[in-house]
């Protein structure tokens, strides 16, 4: 089954999005919660669209273009997608079966909330790359293989965006760090 996808509409994934105000007013609320030790755990990247991402020891993130090789990357503020591998564990006690990729995550991480990071928050991955966080979330157009499997999909309430600022090798178990 094709885990990848856009997920459903907001009504069909079960919840509503906040404004941006509302997301503004909750992250200005929540504790920013980045972990000394956070680190990457997976990297993900798929040749086309609407394709599973397929994991690799490493990448090569562009600046102002995002990770090479991958079918999302290009100009814009969602050049590369990063999820907390908390969430994916997660869910997988809640009986979904799926792997690192399956979300279309470019980077999944461990250590770091990422929706009490503010957008504009910028962080060293590795030992080159910087990216600077651009969404919190992302608009539901279509329900996704997730959704029709679990009923759910996380990306779209859990996930954050990026543009790369300096590009870079990042490797499986470089380390995260906020910059000031």
């Amino acid at each position: 089954m094709n885990l990848l996808g856009e997920c459903g509409n907001d009504s069909l994934c079960g919840w509503s999005r906040p404004t941006e105000m509302e997301l503004e007013e909750e992250c200005s609320e929540m504790p920013f919660l980045v972990a000394d030790n956070s680190r990457v755990v997976s990297l993900a990247v798929s040749r086309k669209k609407g394709t599973r991402k397929q994991c690799v020891d490493h990448v090569r993130l562009i600046a102002e273009y995002g990770v090479e090789g991958d079918a999302h990357a290009g100009p814009g503020d969602r050049q590369v997608s990063l999820l907390a591998s908390e969430s994916i564990r997660r869910v997988r006690t809640q009986g979904l079966e799926v792997a690192f990729g399956d979300f279309a995550e470019n980077i999944a991480t461990e250590g770091i909330s990422w929706l009490s990071v503010p957008v504009g928050t910028r962080f060293a991955i590795g030992d080159e790359a910087v990216v600077e966080i651009t969404r919190i979330g992302k608009e539901c157009h279509k329900k996704c293989a997730i959704f029709y499997q679990a009923g759910d999909c996380i990306m779209p309430r859990e996930g954050v965006f990026a543009r790369v600022l300096r590009g870079g090798i990042v490797r499986v178990g470089d380390p995260i760090r906020k910059l000031d």
